[in-house]
């Protein structure tokens, strides 16, 4: 080294050492926009319908009650967010990552949700009617009374989804893979149930079909359906 650059290196660290580098904090401030990191941010009740929030980084952030309808949150990160009453009603989340993220009573219907991660999410009374959930992955989710009236779910992997009393009427599932799913008293009156992987029959006689119900080949309907309409 010169003694040139000696000189200048000393006074440089010595400021460095007096103000060292602020440290990066999630913008919290940050107005919508792709790629906004609000990490851990606090969001709740806020308009942002239609907003463009592509690739956001939105994990563990408070999301309760916001809305988020039509908004495009395509490979978005909301890992253990909170949506606590949010709506998400028409809004791209394909690819988005929810997994372990904590709804209650969130609105989902005709959301565009191909690809969605859902792994470990505890999801209660969620409505995702009509829904494009091809492809999704719900594994290990905790999914109790959710509508997933309409919804497709061609593809969509839920094994060892927690889904009672979940509602599949009118649902698409060719393909989907139910492997070790709870199904207690959920609703498949009229589904095509011939394309789904994992099932058994023990799973069958716990949940609701009818008699338009179809069934995977050796699995038989149960003499008496254990639902009602309570």
């Amino acid at each position: 080294m010169t003694k040139a650059a000696s000189a200048l290196s000393a006074p440089l660290a010595l400021l460095l050492a007096l103000f060292p580098a602020a440290p990066v904090f999630a913008g919290c401030k940050d107005r919508p926009a792709p790629a906004v990191d609000w990490t851990e941010c606090s969001k709740e009740r806020l308009m942002l319908g239609g907003s463009d929030l592509s690739g956001s980084v939105l994990a563990s952030a408070f999301l309760s009650g916001t809305d988020l309808a039509g908004a495009n949150l395509a490979g978005a990160n909301l890992q253990r967010s909170e949506l606590v009453r949010s709506s998400f009603k028409g809004a791209d989340l394909t690819g988005a990552n929810l997994e372990k993220a904590l709804a209650s009573r969130a609105e989902f219907s005709g959301a565009v949700m191909r690809s969605v991660r859902m792994v470990k999410a505890e999801f209660l009374r969620v409505n995702f009617t009509g829904a494009d959930m091809t492809g999704a992955d719900l594994t290990d989710g905790d999914f109790y009374r959710n509508d997933f009236t309409g919804a497709d779910l061609t593809g969509a992997k839920l094994t060892d989804a927690i889904l009672p009393r979940s509602v599949f009427t009118g649902a698409t599932l060719g393909g989907a893979d139910l492997s070790g799913a709870f199904l207690l008293r959920s609703r498949f009156e009229g589904v095509d149930l011939s394309g789904v992987q994992g099932l058994v029959q023990v799973q069958i006689d716990q949940a609701c079909g009818d008699a338009q119900t179809l069934l995977p080949a050796g699995l038989v309907a149960p003499a008496s359906w254990p639902c009602s309409d309570s």
